[in-house]
C-alpha cells in the first residue's frame, strides 16, 4: 500500500545545566506518525533524546538575557514561553565555581587534537551516512585503512554520533580486526584507531564496548611494545654518535638519523598518550584496574617518566596518582624508581604536571619507606623551595609534614630554608587562624633542638608567645611547649615569659589551653627559677592540687603535667617545703600510685620516691601505702581460693589438688619480689588468715 505522509512532532520536556561543561541540556521527546492515503493513523513510535547546547563564549560580562534570546533562535525546538528558565540556567552557569585544581586536572589530562601526520591530511569532511563506504576501506592497504579509519575518528570525536557507531557492528568489529593485525606495521593506523575507541572509552556507558573488542588488553600491548622500541632506538642512536668519525658525509648522516628518530619520537608519544588515556578510563572500574596491575602497568607508566613530552608526563602522573590511592599499586610504586623520576620534574616550568607529581608524592609520603627515598634523592630542600609558590604551597607543605613526622629527617630542616619560611608565614598571619598544615609541620620541627634554636632566633620565640598568649592558641603553646623541652640556651629565654605562663594556669580558662601552659612550665628545669615565688604570687598550689582529686582525675594527660609539675618542684629545697609542708599533695600523689595510666604511674613513684627521702612522716605513710596495696594482691587471690573451693563440681579430680596452690607441709612463708623493702614475706595459713613478718 503506498504510504502517503510521514510525520514528526517534537516535544520539549526538561531543561537543565550541563554538570561538568558550560551547557545546557534539552531534553525532549519525538513522535513519529505514518499517516495513510487518507490521512488516517497508520504507525507510530515515541523516541527520547537530549540536546547539548554548549556556551563557549559565556563569560562573568556576557549579557545572559541576549544571550538566552540567542539561544532560542538557534534551537527552534524550546518554546519562546520557556526564555525566563534558559535565563535562570545561564545566570546559574554563569555564577557557578568550579574548583582551579580540578578543572586544571581534567584540562590538562585530556589528549591534545590529533594532529595530522604527514601522508595522512584528509580534505574531505566524513558524514555519518557514508560509513560503511569508510568500512569497505579497511578491508584495502594500509594507505585506504588509514584513510577510511581517519574519516570514522572525524565522526567519532563528535558525542552525538557515537551511539549510531555504537549500534554499527560491522564497522566496530572491522576497526578492532585491523588494530589487532596491523597495529604493527603503522603507528598512523594503530594511533587513528585506538583514538576512535578511546572515544568510546570517555563515557562509562560505553566501556563495555570496548571491553568486548580487548581494547584494553590490546593498548597494554602495544605500550610495551613501543616502550621496547624506544630502548632499541636510543641504544641504536648512541652506538653511531660513539662510532662517528669527524667525517663530513658521516656527520651528515647522523643528523639525519638524529632528525628520524625525533620523528619517529613524536608519532610514538602520540599513539602512547591515546593508549595510555584509554586504559586511564577503563580504570575508572576496579576490576579491570587490577586486571592492568596483573599485567604490570605501574613499571610500564614508571617507565614512561623518563620522557620529556609535557602532555604525556602529564597523563602517566595522573594515572600514577589514581593508581597509588591502592595499598598494592603504592607497593609495585616502591619497588620502581617511582620517586627518582618523579624528583626530575621539581620543579618544573609546566604547572599543572608540577602541581600533579607534588599530588603523586603526597600520596606516596604515606609509607615511610618512600619518605625516606624522598629525602635520599634530594627532595627536601626542592620542595622547601615551592614555600613561596602560592599554587603549590599547600601540596610542599602537606609533604613536608609527613618527612617532618619522622625523627630521623627533622634534623635535615636545618641545611634548609624551611623554618625561616614558615616562621615569616607565621608572623604573616597576625590574628588570622593558623593553617593546619603549618602549624602542624612546626609543632614536629620544634621537637628537635636545633631547629627549636633557629626558631627562637632575634624575636622568634618572643613573636610566638605573643601571638599564642593573646589568642589562646592551643596549638601554637604546643609548639612552644615542645621549644621548650630543649636543654641549653633555648630554655633560659623562657625566663622572661614564667610568669605569663603562671597567669593562664587558673580554673576559668579552658583545660586544653591550660594543658599545653602547663606542660610549658613544667620543661622549665632552670636553676635560677624561684618556684616557691611562682607558686605563691600565682596561687598555682590549690589549682593543682584540686586537680589531682580523684573526682577531678578525667583527662590523663591533664594529670600527667601536673604530677610532672610536682616533680619538677620537689627537686628545689624551697618548693618542696611548701608541697610538703602546706599542702594535701603527696597524699593525692600516693592515689594515684596505682592509676591505670602507667605514665601516671611513673612520674608519681619517682616523685614520692624524693619526698619519702626528704621527710620521714610521709616516707614511712608511702611505704605502708606499698604495702597495703601488694597485701591486698595477696587477700585476693586467697579469697579467689576460697571461691573456688566452695565450688569443686567446677573441676572434676583436681579439686582436692591442695599441692597446686599450697604444699602439704606447714604454713609456709611465700615470698615475692615486687614488694617494698621494709615488707618482705607474708604469711598466709591454712586458714586464710594473714599475717606481717617484718625483716
Amino acid at each position: 500500500k503506498h504510504l502517503e505522509d510521514k510525520r514528526n512532532k517534537v516535544t520539549v520536556g526538561g531543561l537543565d545545566v550541563h554538570p561538568t561543561e558550560k551547557a545546557l541540556v534539552v531534553h525532549y521527546e519525538v513522535e513519529a506518525s505514518i499517516l495513510g492515503e487518507s490521512g488516517g493513523h497508520m504507525l507510530g513510535e515515541r523516541k527520547e533524546g537530549q540536546k547539548i547546547i554548549r556556551m563557549k563564549s559565556l563569560s562573568p560580562s556576557t549579557d545572559v538575557g541576549a544571550l538566552a534570546k540567542k539561544v532560542l533562535e538557534e534551537c527552534k525546538m524550546i518554546p519562546a514561553s520557556r526564555l525566563p528558565q534558559v535565563e535562570q540556567l545561564l545566570y546559574y552557569l554563569q555564577n557557578r565555581k568550579s574548583s582551579p585544581v580540578e578543572s586544571k586536572e581534567k584540562r590538562t589530562v585530556k589528549p591534545k587534537e590529533l594532529t595530522p601526520f604527514e601522508g595522512i591530511e584528509l580534505n574531505e569532511e566524513a558524514s555519518i551516512t557514508r560509513v560503511d563506504e569508510y568500512i569497505e576501506l579497511l578491508y584495502e592497504g594500509i594507505p585506504e585503512k588509514i584513510r577510511g579509519s581517519a574519516l570514522i575518528l572525524q565522526l567519532a570525536r563528535n558525542p552525538d554520533n557515537l551511539e549510531e557507531l555504537l549500534h554499527n557492528e560491522t564497522a566496530l568489529g572491522a576497526l578492532a580486526r585491523v588494530l589487532r593485525e596491523d597495529w604493527k606495521q603503522s603507528v598512523d593506523l594503530a594511533t587513528i584507531i585506538i583514538y576512535i575507541f578511546f572515544c568510546f572509552s570517555s563515557f562509562s556507558q560505553f566501556h563495555g564496548v570496548v571491553s568486548h573488542y580487548k581494547i584494553g588488553a590490546l593498548c597494554m600491548s602495544v605500550v610495551e611494545h613501543e616502550l621496547k622500541r624506544y630502548d632499541a632506538w636510543r641504544e641504536e642512536l648512541r652506538k653511531k654518535n660513539k662510532s662517528a668519525p669527524e667525517n663530513g658525509s658521516l656527520r651528515r648522516d647522523q643528523d639525519k638519523a638524529l632528525r628520524k628518530y625525533h620523528g619517529l619520537l613524536a608519532k610514538q608519544e602520540q599513539l602512547l598518550r591515546v593508549s595510555l588515556y584509554l586504559l586511564l578510563n577503563l580504570a575508572e572500574d576496579t576490576r579491570t584496574e587490577l586486571k592492568m596491575r596483573n599485567k604490570n602497568i605501574v613499571a610500564l607508566l614508571v617507565k614512561v617518566l623518563e620522557r620529556d613530552d609535557e602532555e604525556l608526563l602529564v597523563l602517566v602522573v595522573s594515572f600514577l596518582k589514581k593508581l597509588s590511592i591502592f595499598l598494592e599499586n603504592k607497593n609495585d610504586m616502591a619497588e620502581v624508581d617511582t620517586v627518582e623520576r618523579l624528583a626530575r620534574l621539581v620543579p618544573c616550568k609546566h604547572e599543572d604536571l608540577l602541581n600533579l607529581t607534588l599530588r603523586l608524592l603526597l600520596n606516596l609520603s604515606f609509607d615511610s619507606g618512600l619518605r625516606a627515598k624522598m629525602v635520599e634523592v634530594g627532595l627536601l630542600p626542592k620542595l622547601t623551595a615551592l614555600l613561596g609558590n602560592d599554587n603549590n604551597r599547600q601540596m610542599a607543605m602537606r609533604i613536608l609534614y609527613h618527612i617532618s613526622m619522622d625523627d630521623r629527617f627533622k634534623g635535615m630542616f636545618v641545611y634548609t630554608d624551611c623554618i625561616p619560611q614558615l616562621m615569616q608565614m607565621l608572623y604573616e598571619h597576625g590574628e588570622e587562624e593558623i593553617e593546619t598544615e603549618l602549624i602542624s609541620i612546626c609543632i614536629n620541627l620544634a621537637a628537635n633542638k636545633k631547629n627549636a634554636q633557629l626558631m627562637c632566633e632575634g624575636d622568634g620565640l618572643k613573636m610566638l608567645m605573643k601571638r599564642a598568649l593573646k589568642m589562646k592558641d592551643c596549638l601554637l603553646m604546643k609548639m612552644i611547649r615542645n621549644i621548650s623541652q630543649h636543654d641549653g640556651q633555648t630554655k633560659s629565654l623562657f625566663i622572661d615569659y614564667v610568669g605569663d605562663l603562671a597567669a593562664e594556669i587558673k580554673a576559668e580558662e579552658e583545660e586544653e589551653w591550660v594543658l599545653e601552659c602547663l606542660g610549658t612550665l613544667a620543661n622549665l628545669t632552670i636553676p635560677d627559677l624561684d618556684w616557691e615565688l611562682v607558686l605563691k604570687e600565682y596561687n598555682l598550689v590549690p589549682y593543682l592540687k584540686d586537680r589531682l582529686k580523684p573526682a577531678q582525675q578525667e583527662d590523663d594527660e591533664f594529670v600527667c603535667q601536673i604530677v610532672y609539675v610536682f616533680y619538677q618542684m620537689v627537686f628545689h629545697q624551697a618548693t618542696r617545703d611548701v608541697i610538703i609542708k602546706d599542702t594535701q599533695a603527696p597524699a593525692y600523689l600516693i592515689d594515684l600510685m596505682h592509676d591505670k595510666n602507667a605514665e601516671i604511674r611513673k612520674v608519681c613513684d619517682n616523685t614520692l620516691d624524693i619526698i619519702a627521702e626528704y621527710d620521714e612522716e610521709w616516707g614511712r605513710k608511702i611505704q605502708s601505702e606499698k604495702f597495703r596495696f601488694h597485701n591486698n594482691q595477696w587477700l585476693e587471690m586467697v579469697e579467689s581460693r576460697q571461691a573456688d573451693e566452695s565450688e569443686p563440681y567446677l573441676y572434676d579430680n583436681d579439686n582436692d589438688r591442695t599441692d597446686l596452690f599450697y604444699s602439704s607441709s606447714p604454713p609456709k612463708t611465700i615470698r615475692f619480689g615486687c614488694s617494698s623493702p621494709d615488707f618482705t614475706v607474708v604469711r598466709i595459713s591454712t586458714n586464710s588468715q594473714v599475717s606481717v613478718v617484718f625483716n
